[in-house]
Order: C-alpha cells, then sequence, then structure tokens
C-alpha cells in the first residue's frame, strides 16, 4: 500500500488551521556574553567534565557565563553533528563540596535552543540543579523512524536518557534517585517531559509539561508535529522560544525547524488506516496506559487558552488531566486562560509572558517536593 504522506501545501492547511497567523511572543532577557575556554577546573571557574556514557566533550567550545552558568558541547554517534547542554547551578554549590543536589532537567520547544532558558528565570534556582539539554529543533525527543534524511542520525531519546542523565550524575554531585529528578518542558518539550516521566518512571519523580502537545489523540497536535518536519516556519517557531521580539507570525523571529524531512520522518505515517499510526499511539501522553506509569509522580500541567495554539493544548491538557482523575493519579493543572490570573505579562497565549511565570508559580512547588524527599 503506497504511504499517504502530507505535501507541504496540505500541511500549510492544517497548520493554518491550527494556529493561525497571529500568535504573540515574548522576548527572552538579554544574556551575558560567553566566553570561549578550554576544560576548566581551577577554583571559582565551571566544573571539569569528562567523556562517558556515550558523550565525548568538544572543550574548545565550552561557554561561560559565569561559574554557575555554562554550557559544554558534546558529540555522540546517537546524533549527528555537535549538541550543547546548558547547565545552571545554585551559587552555593562551589562552596558546599559535600553538598547534593535535586536535578530538574529543561525541554525547550520547537525551534528553539539550549538558551531559551534565560527566559524562565524561575529555573535558575538556589535549591537545585538545572539541566538544558539540546532537543533539536524539531527533535521531538523520539528516536526517529528515520535515520537517513537532511538530520543525519536522530535518537533523541537514547541522547536524552541513556546519555545525557547519567552523564550529569557522574560529572556533577546530584542527588541522583527519581525523587530528587524532575524533567519539565514547554511545547515540543511539554511533549517530551510528559513522555519521557512516562518512559522512564524509574529516574523522574516529577513531571511538568506547560502549554504542552500532550495528546497525540488530537489531529491539531499531529498536524504540528508534521508542520516542523516539512519546515512550515511562522508561528510555531516564533512563539516556542525564546528568540525575537514584540508579536506577528514570527516570520522574522527564527530560522524555522531546519531541513524539511519526510512527513513519516519521527513517529511514521499519521493516518489511523491499518494501524499504520501506530507509533503516534504507542508514544501517546494521553494515552491511558501510558498516564497509568506515572502513579508515584508529581504531576503539574500549566495552560492558556486564548490564542490559536494555546485553545489547543488547553484541550490537550483536560484530556490528560481527565483521565488522570479517572485513574485516581493525582496531578494539578493550571489553566490561567487569558492569563490575568497569572501574571501581567501574560495574554494567556503560547509564550514566555506566559511560561516565566508559570515556572515562577511552579518551581517553589518543586523545591519544596525535593526538600520533602529528605
Amino acid at each position: 500500500m503506497t504511504s499517504r504522506r502530507l505535501t507541504p501545501l496540505s500541511a500549510a492547511l492544517v497548520l493554518t488551521a491550527l494556529i493561525g497567523t497571529g500568535a504573540a511572543h515574548a522576548a527572552a532577557p538579554t544574556a551575558t556574553p560567553a566566553v570561549t575556554v578550554s576544560t576548566p577546573s581551577a577554583p571559582g571557574e565551571v566544573p571539569a567534565f569528562r567523556d562517558g556514557y556515550g558523550l565525548t566533550l568538544v572543550p574548545e567550545d565550552t561557554q561561560v557565563n559565569g561559574p554557575t552558568d555554562f554550557t559544554i558541547t558534546v558529540t555522540t554517534p546517537q546524533l549527528s553533528g555537535k549538541h550543547r547542554i546548558r547547565i545552571l547551578l545554585p551559587t552555593g554549590y562551589g562552596a558546599d563540596p559535600g553538598r547534593r543536589w535535586p536535578v530538574t532537567y529543561f525541554l525547550h520547544g520547537g525551534g528553539g535552543n539550549v538558551n531559551d532558558v534565560a527566559a524562565a528565570p524561575a529555573l535558575h534556582s538556589e535549591a537545585m540543579i538545572t539541566v538544558v539539554p539540546d532537543g533539536g529543533m524539531k527533535g521531538w525527543y523520539a528516536d526517529w523512524l528515520m535515520q537517513n534524511t537532511a538530520e543525519g542520525k536522530a535518537n533523541w531519546e537514547t541522547f536524552h536518557l541513556t546519555q545525557v542523565v547519567p552523564f550529569i550524575d557522574a560529572n556533577l554531585r546530584t542527588r541522583a534517585d527519581r525523587a530528587h529528578r524532575a524533567v519539565v518542558g514547554l511545547s515540543m518539550g511539554g511533549y517530551g517531559s510528559l513522555h519521557y516521566a512516562q518512559a522512564r518512571p524509574d529516574l523522574f519523580g516529577h513531571t511538568a509539561a506547560l502549554s504542552g502537545g500532550i495528546d497525540f489523540g488530537m489531529w491539531e497536535v499531529r498536524g504540528a508535529v508534521l508542520a516542523t518536519e516539512l519546515n512550515l516556519a511562522g508561528a510555531w517557531c516564533a512563539v516556542s522560544t525564546s528568540s525575537g521580539s514584540g508579536s506577528g507570525s514570527g516570520s522574522g523571529d527564527c530560522a524555522g525547524h531546519g531541513p524539511s524531512v519526510d512527513s513519516d520522518a519521527i513517529f511514521g505515517s499519521p493516518y489511523p488506516f491499518f494501524d499504520a499510526d501506530r507509533v503516534w499511539k504507542a508514544v501517546d501522553p494521553a494515552a491511558p496506559v501510558n498516564l497509568a506509569k506515572l502513579s508515584n509522580t508529581g504531576i503539574t500541567l500549566y495552560t492558556g487558552n486564548n490564542d490559536l495554539i494555546d485553545v489547543n493544548t488547553a484541550a490537550a491538557s483536560h484530556t490528560v488531566k481527565a483521565r488522570l482523575d479517572q485513574l485516581g493519579i493525582p496531578s494539578r493543572l493550571v489553566d490561567y486562560g487569558n492569563g490575568a490570573s497569572l501574571a501581567p505579562s501574560c495574554n494567556g497565549g503560547h509564550n514566555y509572558g506566559c511560561w516565566a511565570p508559570a515556572f515562577a508559580d511552579y518551581v517553589p512547588r518543586l523545591e519544596a517536593s525535593f526538600a520533602a524527599a529528605g
């Protein structure tokens, strides 16, 4: 049977129906200029890292904003090219060499990168380490079905879960247990955070999805994935990253999602015929069989409902919440609607004007959970 794939035109129609052309976007704070250094190890500089778990350091590409904010670069057989990991340490990390710290992994959105974390200051916490691994412009936190596209090798899930996590535990003073490890993300990263918590409940005791594409049963969410595969740059690119400024369609706000790939490249065919969409169903975060894996996990969902993207992430979030309730699994859903109840910067849309205050609400709760775990 001939595979049914979306053409760029038909995918554009799906995306237009989903998000329109006028989503709002909040700019990130200006970052301190980075300094390129060799592998640092002197007191007051960033911790020294060693290769391991399939990751090879590229020392000349290390970037340092300060001893508690730096980015390392690695290569891995699981992915083509070089990939960055930004790390935010508590200010007390260097002064207390006997202390170990909880870790939160932040997964950025589509079209984004590790520097998007600067737009959410609450994630630079005094009570935990924050790790921001590269997720690709359209990686979707997945091991792709097709490994011979213009993106090359693309095993993002393997990279994050079997390489980055143990690599961080081996190189930093972490509390390496699920009670002291969280995974959080927004937009594409919201899918990633919920999926990773389900795929590896042994690793993550806490998860949060902000405006996440967390219901693959919705055609609107599948259409967003297909649009990134076909690099239909525009609203999703503009609003799920911290680049750019102001409002508008985002046509000049970022470079899109990289080279176009086959519309079946990541999860296979999206069409529900003859079980062709079996991968989509298998990894669907909203599927009850997957939600049941979160029975011992702290779960938080945030969403607005005031633009043509978040009206769909709100629907997805409410579906997940209702199914968790049916399963008897505790969770917390914050639907801040038009944003008035959350913060003056929030218009209820798919942007950091809402996500930054959402993290400001969430992080102290997460810190309290880490502390309660001992």
